[in-house]
Protein backbone atom coordinates (compact mmCIF):
# COMPACT_ATOMS: atom_id res chain seq x y z
CA UNK A 1 0.00 0.00 0.00
CA UNK A 2 0.88 3.53 -0.81
CA UNK A 3 1.23 5.55 2.06
CA UNK A 4 -0.25 9.17 2.14
CA UNK A 5 1.31 12.60 2.47
CA UNK A 6 0.00 14.52 5.27
CA UNK A 7 -1.64 17.49 4.78
CA UNK A 8 -0.77 20.86 5.15
CA UNK A 9 -3.20 22.36 8.48
CA UNK A 10 -5.76 24.55 7.43
CA UNK A 11 -5.86 28.32 8.07
CA UNK A 12 -8.31 27.74 11.25
CA UNK A 13 -5.31 26.50 12.68
CA UNK A 14 -2.29 28.43 11.50
CA UNK A 15 0.10 26.12 12.42
CA UNK A 16 3.24 25.76 11.37
CA UNK A 17 4.24 23.10 9.37
CA UNK A 18 7.60 21.07 8.85
CA UNK A 19 9.46 23.61 6.97
CA UNK A 20 8.44 26.45 9.88
CA UNK A 21 5.86 28.40 7.23
CA UNK A 22 2.32 29.35 8.00
CA UNK A 23 -0.90 28.87 5.58
CA UNK A 24 -4.23 30.52 4.99
CA UNK A 25 -6.81 29.90 3.15
CA UNK A 26 -7.91 32.81 0.60
CA UNK A 27 -11.42 33.93 -0.08
CA UNK A 28 -11.00 32.05 -3.35
CA UNK A 29 -11.10 28.62 -1.50
CA UNK A 30 -7.02 27.83 -1.86
CA UNK A 31 -4.56 27.70 0.51
CA UNK A 32 -1.60 29.80 0.19
CA UNK A 33 1.16 30.29 2.22
CA UNK A 34 0.60 33.05 4.78
CA UNK A 35 3.08 36.60 4.20
CA UNK A 36 4.65 37.91 6.47
CA UNK A 37 4.66 42.16 6.26
CA UNK A 38 8.22 42.61 7.59
CA UNK A 39 9.78 40.07 5.31
CA UNK A 40 10.16 43.10 2.54
CA UNK A 41 12.03 45.19 4.90
CA UNK A 42 13.94 42.17 5.64
CA UNK A 43 15.08 41.40 2.13
CA UNK A 44 19.11 41.72 1.47
CA UNK A 45 19.20 44.77 -1.10
CA UNK A 46 20.83 44.51 -4.63
CA UNK A 47 24.81 44.58 -4.55
CA UNK A 48 26.53 47.62 -5.74
CA UNK A 49 28.96 47.53 -8.39
CA UNK A 50 31.64 49.75 -10.21
CA UNK A 51 31.64 50.54 -13.66
CA UNK A 52 34.46 52.92 -15.47
CA UNK A 53 33.33 55.06 -17.83
CA UNK A 54 35.64 56.67 -20.52
CA UNK A 55 34.85 60.41 -21.78
CA UNK A 56 37.54 61.82 -24.08
CA UNK A 57 40.46 60.82 -22.49
CA UNK A 58 39.52 60.65 -18.70
CA UNK A 59 38.04 57.51 -17.02
CA UNK A 60 35.57 58.24 -14.48
CA UNK A 61 34.60 55.31 -11.93
CA UNK A 62 30.76 55.36 -10.73
CA UNK A 63 29.54 53.60 -7.80
CA UNK A 64 25.59 52.25 -8.90
CA UNK A 65 23.34 49.42 -8.17
CA UNK A 66 23.45 46.71 -10.00
CA UNK A 67 19.43 46.62 -11.09
CA UNK A 68 20.44 50.40 -11.73
CA UNK A 69 19.59 51.74 -15.16
CA UNK A 70 21.67 53.48 -18.01
CA UNK A 71 19.32 56.80 -17.55
CA UNK A 72 20.28 56.67 -13.88
CA UNK A 73 23.81 56.20 -14.59
CA UNK A 74 23.66 59.30 -16.82
CA UNK A 75 21.95 61.54 -13.79
CA UNK A 76 25.63 59.98 -12.17
CA UNK A 77 27.84 61.07 -14.82
CA UNK A 78 25.72 64.77 -15.38
CA UNK A 79 28.31 66.14 -12.87
CA UNK A 80 32.14 64.91 -13.48
CA UNK A 81 31.40 65.03 -17.54
CA UNK A 82 29.75 68.30 -17.09
CA UNK A 83 26.98 66.82 -19.78
CA UNK A 84 23.13 67.53 -19.45
CA UNK A 85 21.89 63.57 -19.28
CA UNK A 86 19.76 63.91 -22.45
CA UNK A 87 22.81 64.52 -24.48
CA UNK A 88 24.45 61.77 -23.46
CA UNK A 89 25.20 58.43 -25.17
CA UNK A 90 26.25 55.22 -23.76
CA UNK A 91 28.16 52.56 -25.63
CA UNK A 92 28.68 49.16 -23.63
CA UNK A 93 29.65 46.37 -25.95
CA UNK A 94 29.67 48.41 -28.51
CA UNK A 95 26.24 48.92 -28.56
CA UNK A 96 24.07 52.14 -27.49
CA UNK A 97 21.89 50.97 -24.51
CA UNK A 98 18.84 52.99 -24.14
CA UNK A 99 18.44 54.95 -20.98
CA UNK A 100 15.71 52.66 -19.82
CA UNK A 101 17.75 49.48 -19.82
CA UNK A 102 18.41 48.28 -16.68
CA UNK A 103 22.32 47.49 -16.25
CA UNK A 104 21.98 43.52 -14.52
CA UNK A 105 19.66 42.74 -17.52
CA UNK A 106 21.94 43.93 -20.09
CA UNK A 107 25.18 42.08 -18.75
CA UNK A 108 26.62 45.04 -16.65
CA UNK A 109 29.18 43.80 -13.54
CA UNK A 110 31.35 45.04 -10.78
CA UNK A 111 34.19 46.83 -12.45
CA UNK A 112 32.54 46.81 -16.48
CA UNK A 113 33.63 49.50 -18.87
CA UNK A 114 31.41 51.54 -21.23
CA UNK A 115 32.46 55.08 -23.26
CA UNK A 116 30.18 58.30 -23.10
CA UNK A 117 29.62 59.92 -25.92
CA UNK A 118 28.01 63.39 -26.48
CA UNK A 119 25.02 63.33 -28.75
CA UNK A 120 24.89 66.48 -30.56
CA UNK A 121 21.37 65.09 -32.36
CA UNK A 122 19.82 65.16 -28.86
CA UNK A 123 21.24 68.50 -27.87
CA UNK A 124 19.82 70.36 -30.50
CA UNK A 125 16.66 68.50 -29.90
CA UNK A 126 16.94 69.65 -26.28
CA UNK A 127 17.67 73.23 -27.04
CA UNK A 128 15.14 72.97 -29.77
CA UNK A 129 12.74 72.55 -26.92
CA UNK A 130 13.67 75.08 -24.55
CA UNK A 131 13.50 77.50 -26.79
CA UNK A 132 9.79 76.63 -27.79
CA UNK A 133 8.97 76.31 -23.78
CA UNK A 134 10.50 79.73 -23.44
CA UNK A 135 8.06 81.34 -26.10
CA UNK A 136 5.41 79.72 -24.90
CA UNK A 137 6.11 80.62 -21.74
CA UNK A 138 6.54 84.20 -23.44
CA UNK A 139 3.96 84.26 -25.22
CA UNK A 140 1.25 83.17 -22.17
CA UNK A 141 2.78 86.36 -20.16
CA UNK A 142 2.10 88.56 -23.01
CA UNK A 143 -1.49 87.45 -23.16
CA UNK A 144 -2.18 87.49 -19.70
CA UNK A 145 -0.97 91.13 -19.73
CA UNK A 146 -3.39 91.95 -22.16
CA UNK A 147 -6.04 89.88 -20.48
CA UNK A 148 -5.47 92.69 -17.79
CA UNK A 149 -5.62 95.79 -19.96
CA UNK A 150 -8.34 94.56 -21.82
CA UNK A 151 -10.32 93.67 -18.36
CA UNK A 152 -9.70 98.04 -17.22
CA UNK A 153 -10.90 98.81 -20.97
CA UNK A 154 -13.86 96.70 -20.31
CA UNK A 155 -14.91 98.88 -17.53
CA UNK A 156 -14.52 101.61 -19.11
CA UNK A 157 -17.24 100.21 -21.75
CA UNK A 158 -19.83 99.45 -19.01
CA UNK A 159 -19.59 102.97 -18.04
CA UNK A 160 -20.20 104.27 -21.26
CA UNK A 161 -22.93 102.04 -22.24
CA UNK A 162 -24.92 102.54 -18.60
CA UNK A 163 -24.63 106.65 -19.53
CA UNK A 164 -26.05 106.40 -23.23
CA UNK A 165 -28.48 103.99 -22.47
CA UNK A 166 -30.22 105.93 -19.31
CA UNK A 167 -29.84 108.73 -22.54
CA UNK A 168 -26.94 110.59 -21.30
CA UNK A 169 -24.17 112.09 -23.98
CA UNK A 170 -20.38 111.39 -23.81
CA UNK A 171 -17.92 113.38 -25.82
CA UNK A 172 -17.23 111.61 -28.91
CA UNK A 173 -13.63 111.25 -28.79
CA UNK A 174 -13.91 109.43 -25.64
CA UNK A 175 -15.83 106.71 -27.70
CA UNK A 176 -12.79 106.79 -30.43
CA UNK A 177 -10.15 106.67 -28.29
CA UNK A 178 -11.44 103.48 -26.43
CA UNK A 179 -12.17 102.42 -29.74
CA UNK A 180 -8.05 102.57 -30.70
CA UNK A 181 -7.26 101.34 -27.52
CA UNK A 182 -8.77 98.18 -27.91
CA UNK A 183 -7.80 98.19 -31.60
CA UNK A 184 -3.87 98.06 -30.15
CA UNK A 185 -4.38 95.53 -28.40
CA UNK A 186 -6.14 93.70 -31.03
CA UNK A 187 -2.86 93.70 -33.03
CA UNK A 188 -0.53 93.11 -30.09
CA UNK A 189 -2.76 89.55 -30.06
CA UNK A 190 -2.18 89.32 -33.46
CA UNK A 191 1.96 89.70 -33.23
CA UNK A 192 1.63 86.56 -30.72
CA UNK A 193 2.12 83.13 -32.08
CA UNK A 194 1.77 79.73 -29.94
CA UNK A 195 0.28 76.01 -30.31
CA UNK A 196 -1.81 74.41 -27.57
CA UNK A 197 -3.21 76.43 -24.57
CA UNK A 198 -1.17 79.51 -25.69
CA UNK A 199 -3.34 79.73 -29.26
CA UNK A 200 -6.04 79.02 -26.66
CA UNK A 201 -6.16 81.63 -24.67
CA UNK A 202 -5.08 84.17 -27.59
CA UNK A 203 -8.01 82.98 -29.80
CA UNK A 204 -10.61 83.73 -26.58
CA UNK A 205 -9.07 86.97 -26.10
CA UNK A 206 -9.71 88.16 -29.36
CA UNK A 207 -13.48 87.09 -28.75
CA UNK A 208 -13.53 89.73 -26.37
CA UNK A 209 -11.66 92.70 -27.73
CA UNK A 210 -14.17 91.99 -30.56
CA UNK A 211 -16.96 92.07 -28.75
CA UNK A 212 -16.09 95.14 -26.73
CA UNK A 213 -15.21 97.61 -30.24
CA UNK A 214 -18.80 95.66 -31.75
CA UNK A 215 -20.42 97.16 -28.60
CA UNK A 216 -18.38 100.55 -28.94
CA UNK A 217 -19.68 101.11 -32.43
CA UNK A 218 -23.78 100.37 -31.65
CA UNK A 219 -22.99 103.10 -28.71
CA UNK A 220 -21.43 105.41 -30.88
CA UNK A 221 -24.50 105.50 -32.90
CA UNK A 222 -26.57 106.03 -30.49
CA UNK A 223 -24.45 109.23 -29.03
CA UNK A 224 -24.31 110.85 -32.06
CA UNK A 225 -28.15 110.48 -32.82
CA UNK A 226 -28.61 111.76 -29.34
CA UNK A 227 -26.17 114.47 -29.98
CA UNK A 228 -27.87 115.19 -33.27
CA UNK A 229 -31.31 115.74 -31.98
CA UNK A 230 -30.82 117.75 -29.33
CA UNK A 231 -28.94 120.33 -31.86
CA UNK A 232 -32.01 120.24 -34.29
CA UNK A 233 -34.24 121.11 -31.38
CA UNK A 234 -31.83 124.04 -30.16
CA UNK A 235 -31.61 125.10 -34.18
CA UNK A 236 -35.47 125.19 -33.94
CA UNK A 237 -36.10 127.08 -31.32
CA UNK A 238 -33.34 130.03 -32.23
CA UNK A 239 -35.09 129.97 -35.15
CA UNK A 240 -38.51 131.12 -33.81
CA UNK A 241 -36.87 133.85 -31.73
CA UNK A 242 -35.45 135.09 -34.73
CA UNK A 243 -38.43 135.34 -36.31
CA UNK A 244 -40.21 136.69 -33.48
CA UNK A 245 -37.33 139.35 -32.82
CA UNK A 246 -37.32 139.92 -37.04
CA UNK A 247 -41.40 140.31 -36.71
CA UNK A 248 -41.34 143.07 -34.26
CA UNK A 249 -38.38 144.79 -35.54
CA UNK A 250 -39.86 144.67 -39.21
CA UNK A 251 -43.04 147.99 -38.11
CA UNK A 252 -40.61 150.41 -37.03
CA UNK A 253 -38.52 149.94 -40.41
CA UNK A 254 -41.49 149.80 -43.00
CA UNK A 255 -42.69 153.12 -41.56
CA UNK A 256 -39.25 154.45 -42.30
CA UNK A 257 -39.61 153.25 -45.25
CA UNK A 258 -42.87 154.62 -46.60
CA UNK A 259 -41.50 157.78 -44.79
CA UNK A 260 -38.71 158.38 -47.18
CA UNK A 261 -40.94 156.84 -49.99
CA UNK A 262 -43.48 159.94 -49.29
CA UNK A 263 -41.12 162.71 -48.95
CA UNK A 264 -39.04 161.23 -52.56
CA UNK A 265 -42.56 161.69 -54.47
CA UNK A 266 -43.56 165.02 -52.74
CA UNK A 267 -40.05 166.38 -53.63
CA UNK A 268 -40.54 165.20 -57.08
CA UNK A 269 -44.02 166.25 -57.98
CA UNK A 270 -43.67 169.72 -56.91
CA UNK A 271 -43.39 172.84 -59.81
CA UNK A 272 -40.29 173.31 -61.67
CA UNK A 273 -39.01 176.43 -61.47
CA UNK A 274 -36.89 178.11 -64.12
CA UNK A 275 -34.33 180.28 -63.72
CA UNK A 276 -33.34 181.43 -67.32
CA UNK A 277 -34.24 184.83 -68.59
CA UNK A 278 -35.12 184.70 -72.32
CA UNK A 279 -34.82 187.75 -74.19
CA UNK A 280 -37.04 189.01 -77.33
CA UNK A 281 -36.06 189.88 -80.55
CA UNK A 282 -38.31 190.94 -83.90
CA UNK A 283 -38.99 188.35 -85.91
CA UNK A 284 -37.18 188.56 -89.16
CA UNK A 285 -39.13 188.00 -92.85
CA UNK A 286 -39.10 184.64 -93.85
CA UNK A 287 -39.61 183.46 -90.19
CA UNK A 288 -42.72 182.38 -88.76
CA UNK A 289 -43.69 182.80 -84.83
CA UNK A 290 -44.60 179.15 -84.73
CA UNK A 291 -40.89 178.19 -85.32
CA UNK A 292 -40.18 179.42 -81.87
CA UNK A 293 -41.74 177.39 -79.62
CA UNK A 294 -43.50 178.31 -75.89
CA UNK A 295 -41.68 177.71 -72.84
CA UNK A 296 -42.80 174.63 -71.39
CA UNK A 297 -44.09 174.57 -68.23
CA UNK A 298 -43.57 170.71 -67.32
CA UNK A 299 -40.71 168.17 -66.27
CA UNK A 300 -39.41 168.03 -69.81
CA UNK A 301 -38.11 171.36 -70.49
CA UNK A 302 -35.22 170.72 -68.44
CA UNK A 303 -34.46 167.80 -70.84
CA UNK A 304 -36.04 169.07 -74.19
CA UNK A 305 -34.58 172.52 -74.84
CA UNK A 306 -35.86 174.21 -78.21
CA UNK A 307 -33.88 174.41 -80.98
CA UNK A 308 -33.65 178.11 -82.67
CA UNK A 309 -32.47 178.72 -86.10
CA UNK A 310 -29.45 181.23 -85.15
CA UNK A 311 -28.24 181.38 -88.90
CA UNK A 312 -30.91 184.31 -89.43
CA UNK A 313 -29.01 186.29 -86.77
CA UNK A 314 -25.86 188.11 -87.60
Amino acid sequence: MMRMKNKPPTAAGGSPDSTGAEWELRPCGMLVQKRNPDSDHRAIPPPTIRVRVKYGSTYHEISISSQASFGELKKMLTGPTGLHHQDQKLIYKDKERDSKAFLDITGVKDKSKMVLLEDPISQEKRYLEMRKNATMEKASKSISAISLEVDRLAGRVSALESVIGKGGKVAEKDVLSLIELLMNELLKLDGIMGDGDVKLQRKLQVKRVQKYVETLDVLKVKNSALTNGNGTHTNKSNHNQHKQSNGHRLAPIDQQEQQQQQSSRHSTSGPVVVTTQWETFDATPGTSSAAIPPPASNNNSAHNQPKFPWDFFG
